[in-house]
């Protein structure tokens, strides 16, 4: 049965409270201890962890101590001309992971992760992120918060895994370049790149760090309610700081409700653009959707409607990543006469493909197989399979 968890975020996200919600909720300090030791940076840090109260509440705090000469990863936005001690490029990071043999799906997550902050990281400075050195980013425990989260997931058996709407605090923080506004230009960019619901509740602190928004961004399905599902488990891991609310991550565990309306796994979260065009020429239009797929679109199609005093007119649908609209609203107000464009998030199920290459009496001809699964007989996937030309 699919198992899913439920971030709930009223005081914000960080490493460390995932890192504290997971052993609470009965991921062992020693397997985590154990995993992270194969990464072999075990010297640069201590992991630990306590029961604490926040306002009243026990929970689980892990700390990650650093030793003399490590790393300190509060905050993202470091660029630097020369290397600093443990300053780390993502080509780095990335071998790190893999010469560690983590579980598989812990592994990937881990990877995706630090894609993620990379892609943050380089937008913020406007460079490719190859070229960014994550002083920050690559420091000791910003890679024990990520690896150890995503291991304690794949302990659990995670499945899917959805977040709360996240606040925005307020504030200042010192990074590498001075006094930051909080939320922080990456945590900003994260948010963007996601489409992230966000709030304020009123405390002015920092209360989503770069890693926190990195691993939330890149694991969850989708931010805001909870999905349905049966509770079996409630994880809390406390922050560092004590607030006005408790601060306190609580992840939630358990099975969807029968009938629930949870996301399957083949199903993604993407982003539909549209708008209405009526004095633009078709070739314009055609000329301007060559951009959009250049940009990044998935599909991009047009529809013939009548608008007001009955012109007739187009409707321009673009399709793409969340991460990709910024690129894609870029090209419609260049390329068309646009004023204004709606854009929304929604969930699309895709089948899995492949392409294969057949030969027939007039050639090889390029054939696109897709295949869905809907169940199991005891022996083998039960499943529909389609083909069409490429």
């Amino acid at each position: 049965m699919t198992k899913l968890a439920y971030f709930e975020c009223p005081t914000g996200i960080a490493g460390d409270m995932c890192l504290g919600a997971l052993v609470h909720a009965g991921v062992p300090l020693e397997y985590l201890i154990a995993q992270l030791s194969s990464l072999g940076i075990t010297d640069e840090y201590h992991l630990w962890a306590e029961r604490v109260h926040r306002n009243g509440q026990e929970a689980t705090k892990v700390h990650v101590d650093l030793t003399p000469g490590a790393d300190h990863a509060d905050h993202l936005g470091a660029v630097h001309d020369s290397p600093l001690p443990h300053a780390r490029h993502l080509p780095e990071i990335a071998a790190i992971i893999r010469r560690a043999h983590l579980p598989p799906r812990a592994e990937a997550w881990s990877l995706e992760v630090f894609d993620q902050l990379a892609a943050a990281e380089g937008a913020v400075h406007g460079i490719a992120p190859e070229k960014v050195h994550f002083h920050e980013v690559g420091a000791t425990d910003a890679i024990v918060d990520i690896v150890g989260t995503c291991l304690g997931l794949d302990w659990l058996g995670i499945d899917q895994i959805y977040c709360s709407a996240l606040p925005t605090g307020g504030g200042t923080v010192k990074a590498a370049h001075g006094q930051l506004p909080v939320p922080t230009p990456a945590v900003l960019k994260l948010w963007e790149m996601r489409q992230v619901p966000v709030y304020s509740n009123g405390i002015a602190r920092e209360l989503v760090t770069p890693t926190g928004a990195a691993i939330a961004t890149t694991l969850a399905i989708s931010f805001g309610s909870p999905p349905g599902m049966a509770l079996q488990t409630l994880g809390l891991g406390a922050g560092s700081h004590s607030l006005s609310l408790p601060n306190i991550l609580r992840l939630w565990i358990g099975n969807p409700c029968e009938g629930s309306a949870t996301l399957a796994p083949d199903t993604e979260t993407i982003a539909v653009l549209a708008t209405q065009i009526d004095d633009l020429s078709p070739q314009a239009i055609a000329y301007a959707c060559e951009h959009l797929f250049a940009a990044g679109a998935v599909d991009v199609f047009s529809q013939a409607i009548a608008m007001k005093k009955s012109r007739m007119g187009v409707l321009l649908t673009v399709i793409c990543p969340p991460e990709q609209i910024t690129a894609c609203e870029t090209v419609l107000f260049q390329e068309t006469s646009t004023l204004g464009i709606r854009r929304s998030l929604q969930q699309r199920r895709v089948l899995q493909r492949s392409i294969q290459t057949v030969e027939t009496a007039y050639g090889k001809v390029g054939i696109k197989t897709c295949w869905h699964c809907y169940g199991c007989d005891g022996r083998r996937l039960v499943g529909d399979h389609h083909q069409r030309a490429a």
